[in-house]
């Protein structure tokens, strides 16, 4: 992974047994977005659903953050743009949010300190996010006269529109208690026990086939807010028909009838 990670100024990425790790490697700025860590992310997050040996991702912070959203020089330098400038700018974190999002492979977000502004956006785009009980939140845009646009499909999303409505009008920080409450994340474990809690939920999405996973993911973005009509109902019976009649979905069947363990939950023991 070594040439990988020569890529990336801003990121620190490995893999290990099959965990491909993305680090955000700006501690002095408590991992704050610009667009070089915009670009290195969407493309670490390329390179790492493509090694099949990867078989989840974890996104985490160097340092004492997660992520404090926006970095002030970016902020300072978009301020002077014209209006297309900012257009293609915001494309580029909206971009590096929806790869997050529809990547194939299950995501994790391992969460600790302060996560503020897009940093709340990355936690919504994982599939599951463990926080340590010390972290704590913001959706600090409003504070500074702009809106958290790019990562509000995916907040609304967690958290839902009620919600929503209270903490992007007042931006006040909340605690990982109430991020746990809201449903912004899954899990709270003590600052000690984070990455062990990580390695735990990795055991279990180790032991699910990761094509079943992948479709599973677009399965739920196909039926999420959708009235259970004829043609709903058709798609949800052809997806099974396709996974049963999948190599893939022979092998569970039939190692589950044997008493036996599948291949891919044996391949890096």
């Amino acid at each position: 992974m070594s040439v990988v990670q020569a890529l990336f100024s801003t990121l620190k990425v490995n893999i290990n047994h099959g965990i491909g790790v993305i680090a955000l490697n700006r501690p002095d700025l408590h991992n704050a977005f610009n667009e070089t860590l915009i670009e290195d992310l969407t493309e670490a997050l390329k390179a790492l659903e493509l090694r099949s040996e990867v078989r989840a991702v974890v996104l985490m912070g160097e340092g004492k953050s997660f992520c404090a959203g926006a970095d002030l020089n970016w902020m300072r330098k978009m301020a002077g743009y014209s209006y297309e400038e900012n257009y293609a700018d915001a494309m580029g974190l909206a971009t590096m949010l929806s790869t997050l999002n529809r990547l194939k492979k299950p995501t994790i977000a391992r969460i600790h300190g302060p996560t503020f502004g897009g940093g709340v956006g990355l936690v919504a785009c994982c599939d599951i996010a463990i926080a340590s009980t010390d972290a704590s939140f913001a959706l600090t845009e409003s504070k500074l006269g702009i809106i958290p646009a790019t990562i509000s499909p995916y907040v609304v999303e967690a958290i839902g529109a009620r919600q929503s409505r209270r903490y992007f009008l007042t931006a006040e920080r909340f605690s990982a208690a109430e991020a746990f409450r809201i449903g912004l994340v899954h899990d709270l474990v003590p600052p000690e026990r984070l990455d062990e809690r990580v390695i735990e939920i990795y055991a279990r999405l180790h032991e699910c086939g990761p094509l079943a996973q992948a479709a599973a993911k677009d399965l739920i973005r196909a039926v999420a807010h959708r009235q259970v009509r004829d043609d709903l109902i058709a798609d949800t019976a052809r997806r099974i028909a396709d996974q049963r009649a999948s190599e893939e979905g022979r092998e569970g069947v039939g190692a589950f009838l044997a008493k036996r363990k599948p291949s891919w939950a044996t391949s890096q023991e």
